[in-house]
């Protein structure tokens, strides 16, 4: 089994699926024109990152942010830690 270990405050970051998205009216709007997910989920972190996020969390990334790449099918996203902005998190209701 392979995997993506990054390393000098990086994370990887698995993009998640985006679904087809249509316009009011039926028409598809292709992917090059639809603005790029800002979410995704931790898979990997290098060894100074791992007090703030760990493996499965989901975060929120800056814009433009990193380096993409297919990696056994898969599309990730490699970027350093200080453009994750915030990380998603379970909270009971008040």
């Amino acid at each position: 089994m392979r995997k993506i270990q990054p390393i000098n405050n990086y994370v990887v970051v698995k993009l998640l699926e985006e679904a087809e998205e249509k316009t009011a009216a039926g028409i598809v709007i292709p992917e090059t024109a639809r603005e790029k997910p800002k979410e995704g989920e931790v898979v990997g972190v290098s060894a100074g990152v791992t007090e703030q996020l760990s493996i499965g969390d989901k975060v929120i990334y800056k814009d433009f942010s990193g380096t993409q790449v297919t990696f056994e099918g898969e599309k990730y996203l490699i970027i350093p830690v200080d453009d994750i902005l915030a990380k998603i998190v379970e909270v009971d209701s008040i």
